[in-house]
């Protein structure tokens, strides 16, 4: 992994505003060394995957995309510009628009928006009811992870450690927030959640931070993982992917440091373990799910952290965030495969495939399925029964 990492690297520094790391997703376009992916087993089935329809918005590449749904509809977007609004019951598309530009994130969607970032800094707000443009920010520092709105407000991170709370009727700011970040991180999205209680934060260094909702002030900072080692690459202790949380605690999981649980209203660990992954967390019941570094998916008791299993089957096939869906864990991989897993004993027990390419992005829960989005821009709607 390591040797990776440092050949990503070479092509990788002066992307943005700091030096950054290709890693995971390959972001840089680096030609890298890397484990070769375990093979796929036969599995004794007990779960079905059918699909119910499926959608293209266009490539991914070089960036992360993620479908969201705000109850009614999917949102998805790709990265020439193409932002889509699908019926959610049976994907037939009711609105395309093209953004005039490359996009980087997306999508957030929420208070009537979908929202999308680009490389150059922007923030694009449009109407979820007809797709038209509510209104565009220019905030500093290549956007990578998506923006999220809630409760009247927009939350968007750049690459260079700026978050802005933005109003969302107009997209005028009420704050900024600087953090000054390391000078080597890792080219991966860290993912914002936007709650009534605050705006919570996973930094590169290893720190989570919990943000005041009225002017950015930090309500509290407790570090994830504890940057160490000989060189700037092996200090490299970012927390990446996707933060989870339920009504009382919030969690995270950092490359090269740990993963754990933390009280919202003061930041007081409920519980941390040492684990080295890029994907970031998921939860579903009492459970917290994360696949580490060579994409072993593990189960954690969301109380006690205690570690009941471990499925290492996938091993190396660079898996998306692990997603609870039903009485399953759900993940997917580089080749676009989608896999179930028992919540209770990290069994596999069913699998599907899509259009062949990579799942970098979160996956969408329903009811009783999931919507994925492949790099190669394909949207996939799946029944579990």
């Amino acid at each position: 992994m390591k040797q990776r990492i440092l050949l990503a690297l070479l092509v990788a520094a002066g992307l943005s505003g700091c030096g950054t790391v290709g890693g995971w997703f390959g972001l840089s376009g680096a030609k890298t060394t890397e484990a070769k992916p375990a093979a796929l087993a036969p599995i004794m089935a007990t779960a079905n995957l059918t699909r119910m329809w499926d959608a293209n918005v266009g490539k991914g590449l070089p960036y992360v995309f993620s479908p969201v749904t705000d109850g009614q509809a999917v949102y998805a977007a790709g990265t020439e510009g193409h932002l889509v609004k699908l019926d959610l019951a049976s994907g037939r598309e009711l609105w395309r628009i093209d953004a005039g530009r490359f996009l980087s994130a997306g999508v957030g969607v929420g208070d009537g928006l979908a929202l999308v970032g680009t490389a150059k800094g922007e923030v694009l707000a449009y109407r979820t009811e007809n797709g038209q443009l509510a209104w565009s920010a220019k905030l500093s520092g290549e956007i990578l992870a998506p923006p999220v709105a809630a409760n009247g407000a927009v939350a968007v991170r750049g690459n260079d450690g700026n978050v802005w709370l933005l109003d969302a009727k107009d997209g005028k700011r009420r704050w900024v927030y600087n953090r000054v970040i390391p000078s080597l991180t890792l080219r991966v999205p860290g993912n914002l959640l936007l709650t009534e209680r605050a705006l919570f934060v996973g930094y590169p260094g290893g720190t989570l931070a919990a943000l005041a909702l009225n002017n950015g002030a930090p309500l509290w900072e407790t570090s994830v993982a504890i940057a160490k080692g000989a060189n700037e690459l092996e200090r490299i202790a970012d927390v990446t992917g996707p933060l989870a949380a339920d009504d009382q605690v919030v969690c995270a999981a950092a490359y090269q440091g740990r993963i754990g649980c933390f009280d919202q209203t003061n930041g007081n660990p409920i519980w941390v373990r040492n684990f080295s992954g890029l994907s970031g967390a998921g939860i579903g019941g009492r459970y917290l799910y994360a696949a580490d570094e060579h994409a072993t998916v593990q189960g954690y008791d969301l109380t006690s952290g205690a570690n009941p299993w471990k499925q290492d089957a996938l091993r190396d096939r660079r898996l998306s965030t692990p997603l609870a869906v039903a009485k399953y864990v759900a993940v997917a991989d580089y080749q676009g495969d989608i896999h179930l897993l028992g919540e209770e004993n990290g069994a596999l027990v069913g699998r599907t495939a899509s259009d062949g390419g990579a799942v970098n992005g979160q996956m969408l829960a329903l009811k009783s399925g999931l919507i994925v989005q492949t790099a190669k821009g394909g949207v996939y709607a799946f029944k579990i029964q």
